[in-house]
């Protein structure tokens, strides 16, 4: 924030109280800060008769933000945006979906909408590309699932499901996964719509992955449980669960590039090292040592929000609700680097073919790690709210935000080291 002091206007009543809010005082929450913002009078000549909250308008935005590193701003969106991804083609399409019921297909270079994914009933919380980029998936909260062809612009399949818990396209085929409230996950035929259920006990299936073999797919459940299911059978090969598995829901799934290990991570604390051919967990990382693995006198273990390997060195990214990105060496399972944010990590993401890690927090901005040293190489500001998701290309050039200040923002990553 700047140097300066707003005062917020309350009416109540007939009497007027003025509280000042210092925005310098403490390091604010982004909830806080949201708040605080929302009350802000910025009584300009231009939008006295505007209604919008206060601060949703582009020029209050940019007037409350101390910097925008950005270098386009997506804003079509009018509630928070959930989820962004790039089309795996051509790294130049993104899809972001919202609280606004939407979703959007957009040009990455300069922001033109070339869809408009109505018709849902609730919040978008996932919108993806198929793997040759012709169609795009879109599902709500409530399970409803619709997939459009992008060239034609029209909507080719629908389903509705119990409330939605994550959707994913198989790697090499037009056939979308989606896992469930109730604990099915559902796999489908687009456009076809020839279908499949695994089922398995009736808790949440909360996170999916399809393996690179588009043969198994690995599901992690509110209970701890984590399936590797056989897609073409249909039966569950391993389970891990009890005192191998989780003690808590799982939150995130990652495999390596050959889809022979898989990393969980749980509200637990915990994250496990498995190997998928045998089904065994090889590993557990922890970054209070083991103490957030199942802990009861906590009302909250550490979470963890993100798990990722390095494609060219033998090393894993673990990222705390804490704000600790965890670096740990695979072979030795010892912790190399603690990288420490000032609010909580949504999500992790490395580069392709590099050793940086990048992460985007609750307190709005987007960071990169070199994992060899632990130091943060660069840092991008521009939202005034939490990132929620976000997204990079295969060159690691460009990384897309989406956030709970309605905006998504594509950054143009440049390091020297390029």
């Amino acid at each position: 924030m700047d140097n300066s002091e707003e005062s917020a206007i309350e009416l109540h009543g007939d009497e007027e109280i003025i509280e000042v809010i210092d925005l310098n005082d403490t390091e604010p929450g982004p909830d806080d800060l949201a708040d605080d913002l929302e009350d802000v009078d910025f009584d300009d000549a231009g939008n006295a008769g505007d209604d919008n909250d206060g601060w949703e308008t582009e020029d209050e935005m940019e007037a409350e933000a101390e910097q925008d590193d950005s270098d386009l701003t997506f804003n079509k969106h009018t509630g928070s945006v959930f989820c962004v991804s790039l089309d795996p083609a051509t790294n130049s399409l993104a899809v972001s979906g919202g609280e606004d019921d939407k979703a959007y297909v957009w040009r990455v270079s300069d922001g033109e909408v070339l869809l408009e994914c109505t018709g849902h009933k609730d919040s978008v919380t996932c919108a993806m590309f198929s793997h040759d980029s012709s169609l795009v998936a879109s599902g709500d909260m409530s399970g409803l699932i619709k997939v459009w062809k992008v060239e034609t612009k029209e909507e080719i399949w629908s389903f509705e499901v119990g409330d939605l818990e994550w959707l994913e396209w198989h790697p090499c085929a037009p056939v979308l996964l989606a896992g469930t409230n109730d604990g099915n996950v559902w796999m489908w035929k687009i456009p076809a719509g020839d279908c499949k259920t695994f089922q398995s006990s009736a808790c949440q299936a909360t996170s999916g992955k399809v393996l690179p073999d588009g043969k198994r797919a690995v599901v992690g459940y509110e209970d701890g449980t984590v399936r590797v299911w056989d897609l073409k059978q249909g039966n569950a090969i391993h389970v891990i669960k009890g005192q191998d598995g989780h003690q808590g829901a799982l939150t995130c799934l990652a495999c390596n590039k050959d889809g022979s290990l898989m990393l969980t991570g749980s509200v637990d604390g915990c994250a496990k090292l498995i190997n998928i051919t045998t089904g065994k967990v090889v590993g557990a990382f922890s970054v209070e040592g083991g103490k957030g693995k199942g802990s009861k006198d906590e009302e909250e273990s550490n979470s963890v929000e993100s798990v990722g390997f390095c494609n060219i060195l033998p090393l894993i990214a673990v990222a705390y609700l804490d704000g600790t990105l965890a670096i740990y060496d695979l072979s030795t399972q010892a912790l190399r680097h603690r990288c420490r944010h000032e609010a909580g990590i949504v999500h992790l993401q490395w580069e392709q073919s590099s050793s940086v890690v990048s992460t985007c927090s609750l307190d709005g901005a987007l960071r990169l790690w070199d994992a060899r040293s632990g130091n943060m190489v660069a840092e991008y500001k521009g939202h005034t709210a939490e990132i929620l998701d976000f997204t990079m290309n295969r060159e690691a050039t460009l990384a897309v935000t989406a956030s709970g200040d309605n905006q998504v923002k594509v950054f143009c990553l440049q390091r020297p080291d390029r």
